[in-house]
């Protein structure tokens, strides 16, 4: 992570070339408070940033801040070998020491116009640097509590920026487009800082952007991610509604139609009561005695056919062969005694001639299935 970090230019002289040496007091140890974008925690207001003794003073910090490049302001990226004879005005010294609770920078200026502007009262320093932050809660050894711990502190360059008129009065730094996230002074230009950019990628395409920026667009992504799926979670929601909907019209409709379907006009009703009327009349001529109720058309006609013939006349029988057998019965007048005397007199056959004809009779209603009619 990357930060920034003022103080003041002390011991100023010019030299007989026109350079100006001086010395910072820069880096100094303790607690700093940040906003939570500038660390990249958007969510936290502030954040207590603690920068310990050892890791400011170690060897490898102090020796990072030799024979660093000093800038006109922060630039917006990083100071490198490739940039900095465009971005460079002077660059610090090799002997950097600890000096109370900051360190101790010597260092030349030798761009002209950088030179008349520290002559001019921009007499500031900013230390440009990046560190490891780690999110942990804890104590200093005076007592103030802090959220995060700077480590492995490594210098990039120093910055020359305008002296506030407050002093060295710090206070939160805005980060909005600063290259770090220290604290920054009243006057210290937001615009010159320099910005440690990464890459990121929002709906397929890279973007460069700061830690902070970041974190933003990650967030956004999220609650992106999130309506979209509460989208999906109502669309699917409706459709099932819909399909719900549509069951309940489907049932009603095939309910109705076979309502319908169960209707009968009152012709085929008159239809219906006439057929079982005529199946009883007939029934009863058959078998006078037989007892219908409750019977089915079917029933009707095996208990008729059953009545004068027996049950062994119609065992094993299909229904096709006692359709036929009551068919059969109901075309036979019932024997009138009176009615034959008087239309030719009491006549007497032998029982051959009786045997004969009942043959012919079983004969008959055995062949009765294939629609053939034997004379009797």
């Amino acid at each position: 992570m990357n930060f920034i970090d003022a103080a003041p230019i002390d011991g100023v002289r010019l030299t007989g070339d026109g350079y100006l040496v001086a010395e910072a007091r820069a880096v100094r140890t303790g607690i700093q408070i940040y906003t939570g974008a500038e660390v990249g925690k958007p969510e936290l207001d502030r954040v207590r940033v603690y920068r310990p003794e050892a890791e400011v003073f170690s060897d490898r910090s102090l020796a990072s801040f030799s024979h660093i490049p000093v800038t006109d302001d922060h630039p917006s990226v990083a100071v490198t070998s490739e940039n900095w004879k465009d971005l460079a005005v002077g660059e610090t010294g090799g002997e950097v020491l600890r000096d109370g609770h900051r360190m101790r920078i010597p260092l030349i200026v030798k761009d002209a116009g950088a030179v008349l502007k520290v002559k001019g009262g921009k007499r500031e320093l900013s230390a440009g640097y990046t560190c490891d932050l780690a999110f942990e809660s804890g104590t200093t050894p005076s007592g103030e509590a802090y959220d995060a711990v700077q480590r492995n502190i490594r210098a990039n360059h120093l910055a020359i920026v305008h002296r506030g008129r407050a002093g060295m009065e710090c206070r939160i730094g805005d980060g909005a487009v600063a290259w770090g996230i220290a604290p920054i002074f009243d006057n210290a230009p937001k615009e010159g800082r320099m910005a440690d950019l990464r890459k990121v990628m929002v709906d397929g395409l890279q973007v460069e952007t700061t830690d902070a920026g970041a974190a933003a667009i990650d967030k956004l992504q999220n609650d992106k991610q999130a309506i979209e799926a509460k989208l999906l979670d109502a669309e699917i929601n409706h459709a099932a509604a819909l399909a719900s909907k549509d069951a309940e019209l489907a049932k009603a409709h095939a309910e109705r139609d076979d309502a319908k379907a169960k209707i009968v006009d009152a012709s085929a009703l008159d239809a219906l009561v006439q057929g079982r009327a005529d199946l009883i009349d007939a029934a009863k001529k058959v078998a006078p005695n037989i007892e219908i109720k409750g019977l089915s058309d079917a029933a009707i006609r095996r208990a008729a056919v059953v009545a004068v013939r027996g049950e062994d006349a119609i065992k094993d029988k299909s229904e096709a062969y006692i359709d036929a057998a009551f068919d059969l019965l109901r075309e036979v007048e019932p024997a009138d005694g009176m009615r034959d005397a008087l239309r030719g007199g009491v006549k007497t056959t032998d029982s051959l001639t009786v045997n004969d004809a009942y043959a012919q009779m079983l004969e008959r209603d055995r062949n009765a299935w294939q629609g053939k009619k034997e004379s009797a």
